[in-house]
């Protein structure tokens, strides 16, 4: 029987779709890690934790729309509104909560799951290289992480301009529009960046989960202790990686944030130095990756 086995073809087929390259591999991880963050394409229960910590970010604002909205229908209550409303970029702190169950919750998905089930050497031998690898997965954490930071300011920004209580004109809406996503996505580059370098300590999402809050609340605690118990200088801020970039979007509109004693330029080089510092570890984590 074995004499009559025949090989009726011989070769590999040629792919004959479209080869959309780097960019293309990238749009594809980073949607697909964007889902997984999400719980999209799985059992509702993958989206309760998500839908939560979304609608933590989006309550102060909607609340605040709703109180000026409400408030511009009376006459004279507009003065009192203005009086309550928060700048914009005072919106930002009020959605830590959910910032924080974020970072800790759901960014290590990310990454840690293709560490665990090693996927990480698959993913390299398609057009992605370690560095296009972690963009498209930074690209994911970023764009997830800026719903429940930038778009809820952005929100506030379009009620408070249906209720004819935003910006003075055009070119001052136009101004005030940029400033929110360009301030946005900023915080959200660090907070993306720092969350991920801490993830990639552990193929465990627990221990990611762990040690991504022992590195915001550790250095929150530490720097709080110094300040308030050892009198150190308030520019020691510049170590906290939860205050800075919130301070950085309130720099970004001119305000003068929560720690006006830390210079400005001081608040820039922080944000710098945390990027930097994330994007160096990420580096030593994943040099070796696929070999």
């Amino acid at each position: 029987m074995s004499g009559d086995a025949q090989i009726l073809d011989r070769g590999y087929r040629r792919f004959d779709g479209e080869r959309s390259g780097v960019a293309g591999a990238v749009r594809s991880v980073s949607w697909h890690t964007t889902r997984g963050m999400l719980g999209l394409g799985r059992k509702f229960r993958f989206k309760i934790v998500p839908l939560l910590i979304i609608l933590i970010g989006f309550l102060p604002a909607i609340g605040f729309a709703a109180f000026v909205i409400i408030a511009s229908t009376f006459a004279g209550a507009d003065l009192f509104a203005d009086e309550i409303a928060p700048e914009y970029w005072e919106l930002a702190p009020q959605s830590i909560p959910s910032i924080v169950l974020f970072i800790a919750l759901m960014a290590p998905d990310a990454i840690v799951r293709d560490r665990r089930d090693g996927m990480v050497s698959l993913y390299l031998t398609t057009p992605l290289s370690r560095w296009s690898y972690i963009f498209s997965k930074f690209i994911a954490v970023v764009g997830v992480l800026a719903i429940v930071v930038l778009v809820p300011t952005l929100l506030f920004l379009i009620a408070l301009t249906f209720a004819s209580a935003g910006p003075d004109g055009f070119v001052d809406w136009i101004v005030v529009f940029i400033r929110t996503v360009g301030s946005g996505l900023a915080a959200c580059l660090v907070y993306a960046a720092v969350s991920m370098a801490a993830s990639s300590l552990t193929d465990r999402r627990s221990f990611a989960t762990a040690i991504v809050i022992l590195t915001f609340f550790g250095t929150l605690t530490t720097v709080g202790i110094m300040i308030d118990v050892g009198d150190a200088s308030t520019t020691w801020q510049m170590l906290n990686p939860v205050v800075m970039p919130l301070e950085l979007i309130a720099r970004m509109f001119g305000g003068s944030g929560e720690f006006p004693e830390v210079g400005t330029a001081n608040v820039y080089l922080a944000n710098a130095g945390w990027l930097a510092a994330s994007g160096g570890l990420l580096w030593w984590r994943y040099k070796d990756a696929g070999v």
